[in-house]
């Protein structure tokens, strides 16, 4: 069962304009480079059909860099500001990839011009995103787990410390612009999803774990994913998993649930997987209570006809930080994962289910599944 002591402050850190003067050098490098160079002279930065011209972003881009150099603006906050201005009008950009490479095209631009280089990943969201940050003695990764947030457009950062003893709560002190809700006591395992969730409003809301470095542009398409229509953007490990003969428990009953819910197509993916983002009516939906227990949240969009898929993949297996509670069969975290599993099964049970969507495998599909190797 999971408790929390119900004390809970909230702080915001001091918001301060900072300026970097690396990484100039870093994109001379680029134009360098051939396989990456983004120019205005290449007839072939042409765009495909229903791709962006990138030597318009790029122009675009060193337009929104002059300007910034002459009234001594330049700046990470301008150059995005600049880009979201400049992106919105552009209608092609509802690919991630094509987005991404004309947002770096345009960022090339603005640093050729204004001699500022930024490190910012430039995703043109339409709607307000944050990322709410779970962690309990991380501080040799939370400093990085939240620098690589801020590359990212993000209207706010919450940090949900849970029952920390190490230095945890000075590292997200001295980051600025991050909002804090600290809980002195461990309040349960997942429970810092649903006070996070509670304290944002954003359209988008991206979720990570502190012990885990995940780099901007791999946690960019589940943004992204959601802020084109998804509601459930789900971290794809599909093909790090071995055939069925040789998951372990916790991998066997994600899928089973997924089966049950008639999303056989979602494999063993789960929100109890890090990173994944959800929107605004997924969290109104579901209530933000449910997601302490992450299989019970999912299954509950899945019932509620909300759109759930699997847009990225990040490799949080290998890189997972082993703890004695988490290492070896029947361990402390897998026996949780498998009761918030069969809670949600239960939840199911309870509201009633749409037998059209059940499917009854053949004595052929069992024996297909047994056997597998």
């Amino acid at each position: 069962m999971k408790g929390r002591s119900g004390i809970v402050h909230r702080r915001r850190t001091t918001n301060r304009r900072r300026r970097t003067t690396t990484g100039s050098s870093r994109i001379n490098k680029r134009h360098g480079n051939k396989k990456q160079s983004i120019t205005p002279k290449t007839s072939r930065n042409r765009s495909k059909a229903g791709l962006v011209d990138l030597r318009l972003m790029w122009k675009a881009g060193q337009l929104a860099g002059s300007e910034a150099k002459a009234d001594n603006a330049a700046s990470e906050k301008h150059a995005r500001h600049a880009w979201n201005a400049y992106a919105v009008n552009v209608a092609e950009l509802s690919n991630l990839e094509v987005a991404l490479n004309a947002g770096k095209a345009f960022m090339q631009g603005y640093a050729h011009t204004s001699g500022y280089s930024c490190q910012i990943v430039p995703l043109p969201l339409r709607h307000s995103a944050a990322a709410v940050v779970c962690a309990c003695n991380e501080e040799r990764t939370l400093g990085q787990v939240l620098l690589q947030l801020k590359r990212l457009p993000l209207t706010d950062i919450i940090v949900v410390l849970n029952g920390t003893t190490d230095d945890s709560l000075k590292q997200v002190l001295r980051q600025p612009g991050i909002t804090l809700v600290y809980e002195p006591d461990r309040a349960g395992h997942d429970v810092g999803r649903s006070l996070g969730a509670k304290v944002t409003d954003a359209e988008t809301v991206l979720f990570v774990d502190g012990d885990m470095v995940v780099s901007a542009e791999q946690l960019a398409p589940f943004l992204f994913a959601v802020d084109r229509g998804q509601d459930v953007a789900l971290n794809n490990l599909t093909s790090l998993l071995p055939p069925f003969a040789g998951q372990d428990e916790v991998s066997r009953i994600k899928a089973y649930l997924n089966r049950t819910l008639g999303r056989a197509d979602l494999g063993s993916n789960s929100m109890t997987a890090v990173p994944h983002a959800l929107s605004r009516r997924m969290i109104q939906t579901v209530k933000p209570a449910s997601l302490a227990v992450p299989p019970k949240a999912q299954s509950l969009a899945i019932q509620h006809g909300l759109s759930v898929s699997a847009p990225s993949q990040v490799d949080v297996i290998r890189s997972n930080r082993l703890r004695p509670g988490n290492t070896g069969s029947g361990n402390d975290v897998a026996r949780l994962i498998i009761g918030d599993h069969l809670e949600a099964l239960t939840t199911w049970l309870d509201t009633g289910w749409d037998t059209a969507q059940t499917h009854t495998l053949s004595r052929a599909e069992v024996a297909y599944r047994r056997n597998a190797r």
